[in-house]
């Protein structure tokens, strides 16, 4: 059992018709991952996640279980920790948008527009991925070295990052 710190990432599977979905888009933009969801866990037992009502604060037990941690794979100050919390409950409330998703396949085809790359960023709406991505960049930590738009990330490029850095490690 992974013992998360506050800052670290989760990601999960979700069951269902909403995770069939997902999972349907992530393997038709070729980001097939054995994950639809991500989290940041925020201490206390609690974690802050991106859902279709807005973001929400809940406790970790009553999140969907956790399929791999960013536990360890990223060397971080308590000072850099303590800014992903912050941001991330700051983030609580940030509405959910499922064109994003559409923005997200767009680029991954190359044909996504300047015009929708702006539109979608100008919204201020994040699906659970881009939560993560923005609380750690607002906290001064970047999770993507390869030059990509902030928010150009699935569950799936979060899982891969970590299991890079596991093999890594």
């Amino acid at each position: 059992m992974t013992t998360p710190l506050p800052g670290d990432f989760a990601l999960t599977k979700i069951r269902g018709i909403a995770g069939a979905a997902i999972s349907a888009g992530q393997f038709l933009i070729g980001d097939g991952a054995p994950v639809q969801h991500a989290m940041v866990y925020v201490g206390d037992g609690l974690i802050v996640q991106a859902m279709p009502g807005g973001a929400e604060c809940i406790r970790l037990e009553d999140a969907s279980p956790v399929v791999a941690w960013s536990t360890g794979k990223f060397e971080m100050t308590d000072w850099q920790r303590d800014g992903i919390v912050f941001a991330a409950r700051a983030l609580v409330g940030t509405p959910y948008s499922f064109l994003d998703f559409g923005s997200l396949a767009l680029e991954r085809f190359h044909i996504r527009s300047q015009w929708v790359r702006d539109y979608v960023q100008s919204t201020g709406h994040m699906i659970c991925s881009q939560l993560v991505d923005e609380a750690y960049r607002r906290a001064g930590v970047s999770l993507f070295a390869d030059g990509r738009t902030p928010g150009d990330v699935t569950p799936g490029d979060l899982y891969r990052l970590i299991e890079d850095r596991g093999r890594r490690g």
